[in-house]
Order: C-alpha cells, then structure tokens, then sequence
C-alpha cells in the first residue's frame, strides 16, 4: 500500500518551489505559491489530513455557458486538473491516464465521477478549442476557461502554482504549472487526495472505486 497520509503544512515544507514545464523544463515560482507536489510518491495517492476547501470558481464551460464549481460538483466525487491542451507531453498523458481508468469502473460509478480540466492558458484554449481537445479524451470530462487571474487564485488555494504562458525565443508558448490531481470527496466536498505527476493508468484504476466512495485510497 503506497498511501500516504501528510498534512498540507508537511507538504508544504518538503516540496520545492518549481513548476513544470510541459516538456520537462522547470522553473522557480515568482510569487508566494508552494506546489504541493507527489512526485516523492510516484504513482501513489497523497491523504491529507486537512483536506482543501473547493474553490468559488465561476468560469465558461466548453459551451460557453458559466460554469460554477461549487454548484455543479456538489456531493460529487471529482478530479481536477490544471493544465493546458497545446502542452505536447504531461496534460495529454494525465487525462488520458484517468479516461482509461475511469472506463474500468462500473457505468453507475462511471456517471457520478466529474473529471474537471482548468485551462492555464485561457488565451489559447477557447471553448471550443477546450472542447474538441477533451471530447478525444472522454466526452464526459469537463472543461473550463476564462479569467487567468481567476484561474490562478483558485490554482492557488488548491496550492498549485501556475504562471501566465510566456512565449519563447523560438515563437512557442509555455505555460508553466503544477501537475497535481486533486480528488474531492461526495461526502464532504473536500479535496482530500492529491495525485503527483508520475501517477499510472493502474494507480487511477485501483483509486478511482474508493474516491467514487469518499473513501481514503
């Protein structure tokens, strides 16, 4: 069993101040955000002892409609993610890693659990560019867009970092992030599992039963 159970303030001493890079580069952050990462646990599943409040995020589904967090995934077992869809290793691999374990489960369990995609590059990612980017990973999942201030205050409570994209020498955009999954709990609303970058299409399929459940994985 590779669950470990931390306190946000552990996590918080023992992680680096970095954010990653699709791609694999890494940089430090400029403000006062610690990313609150697992990559000390590869491929396992981090309880925390004081679980993150959900955000008050209000932002634009791939519809174009408003989509408020709180409201729409209350009492419901859910993942998020924030990420960006031109990032060409790291955000395709993790939400394909939970599109496939999420097609393990039971159909009953499969329709509870919200998978939920922030974009970190607003500018880029449209509605409907959000939209066709995810629907080739699941239909099901759910993605949002909108203000970047807003996005990164909520990344921030969550204590993820993200950084506005950059554009480089060589005309590429980088958006710099966390790579962690939060798990919010259907019985407390709580984000009380946080998931590293390294975790596997196995780590979600053993997980994802319990975390339907408000269980501890």
């Amino acid at each position: 069993m590779r669950t470990t159970r931390v306190t946000v303030a552990a996590l918080a001493v023992a992680t680096a101040l970095a954010l990653t890079a699709c791609g694999g580069e890494t940089a430090k952050t400029t403000g006062s955000v610690t990313q609150i990462s697992g990559q000390n646990k590869t491929g396992a599943a981090t309880v925390l002892d004081r679980p993150f409040d959900k955000p008050e995020l209000v932002l634009t589904d791939t519809t174009g409609k408003p989509w408020n967090l709180r409201e729409q995934t209350k009492g419901r077992p859910t993942l998020i993610y924030f990420g960006y869809t031109n990032c060409p290793d790291v955000c395709p691999l993790t939400m394909s890693n939970i599109a496939v374990a999420k097609k393990a489960l039971p159909k009953e369990a499969q329709d509870k659990l919200q998978v939920v995609f922030v974009t970190t590059d607003p500018e880029r990612d449209t509605p409907d560019s959000l939209g066709k980017w995810l629907r080739a990973q699941d239909p099901s999942f759910t993605g949002l867009t909108g203000d970047f201030a807003t996005i990164q205050a909520a990344a921030r409570s969550l204590g993820i970092g993200i950084e506005a994209p950059k554009k480089e020498a060589d005309g590429s955009v980088v958006s710099m992030h966390g790579a962690q999954v939060i798990g919010f709990s259907p019985k407390t609303d709580e984000g009380y599992v946080l998931y590293g970058e390294g975790t596997t299409v196995d780590d979600y399929t053993k997980d994802l039963p319990k975390i339907v459940k408000g269980e501890n994985p």
